[in-house]
């Protein structure tokens, strides 16, 4: 193992352990087998798990506090955490692909195609789309918390830190619900699945105001703090609304407004 004076990735010159323009360990060995199995690859898995692993602890039990800390700058042990929601969306996307898969085949429920012209587009848009669609929510809880909460002085950057960590939160307890509900295939266990899933239920309603009010519960007593939630949750809902009516209008070439009947 060499120690270099200037850094083999940048050409700064450095005197300490890192070099202070590229962040570059200044410590460089020759590439062995051996040391890339024992230190390359295992290390820098184990890092990975363990970021991974204190970033979803953190989004489930403390997800106020730990979006105050990413704000004011304790930043090193969290892994990204809209990386870490993309990933948990395409996870949520296979299991639930899987599920529906192995309930054609032994549950004998068929996950049937729209059977007319506008529902076979509405169901490809949403199909297609559905990573970008589900990490939308990311956005529409920062644009609603950056206007209902404006007394802890956060910029809008800062407000959807809180909610990619909220949302984080909701989607682990999402992917634990997805889990269990292959429970399903099983006869002894199903029931266990459908108990966990009314508790996910209301558990995924529940999070965003445990998270918000441990973001803001020292700037608001509970009942402002009540109404502000409460019309936080509305304009979630009125939102989701409204997209659902334009992507139906979008497709449909607005025939509703004609009166037209249009079957899903």
């Amino acid at each position: 193992m060499n120690t270099t004076s200037k850094c083999l990735n940048c050409s700064q010159a450095v005197s300490g352990n890192f070099c202070s323009n590229c962040g570059q360990n200044t410590s460089m060995h020759r590439i062995t087998f051996m040391h890339f199995i024992t230190h390359d690859f295992l290390h820098g898995l184990f890092h990975l798990e363990k970021g991974m692993l204190f970033t979803a602890k953190e989004s489930l039990t403390r997800p106020g506090k730990a979006a105050i800390d990413y704000i004011e700058g304790k930043r090193i042990r969290y892994y990204n955490v809209f990386y870490f929601i993309l990933i948990l969306i395409g996870i949520n996307l296979f299991l639930g692909n899987y599920y529906d898969q192995l309930a054609e085949i032994y549950l004998g429920e068929s996950s049937e195609k729209m059977n007319n012209a506008l529902g076979q587009k509405i169901d490809d848009f949403f199909t297609n789309y559905a990573k970008i669609l589900i990490f939308s929510f990311v956005p529409l809880f920062g644009i609603n918390s950056f206007f209902l909460f404006r007394k802890r002085n956060f910029n809008f950057s800062e407000h959807i830190i809180i909610a990619g960590i909220t949302f984080l939160g909701i989607l682990l307890i999402t992917t634990f619900g997805r889990l269990i509900s292959f429970l399903d295939f099983t006869q002894n266990f199903d029931i266990i699945s459908n108990i966990i899933n009314g508790i996910t239920g209301l558990a995924i309603f529940i999070f965003p105001i445990f998270s918000y009010y441990q973001t803001f519960k020292d700037y608001y007593k509970k009942m402002p703090f009540t109404f502000r939630i409460l019309l936080f949750t509305l304009l979630i809902l009125i939102e989701l609304t409204a997209f659902l009516l334009v992507t139906v209008g979008f497709f449909s070439q607005w025939g509703f407004v004609n009166g037209s009947k249009i079957e899903l």
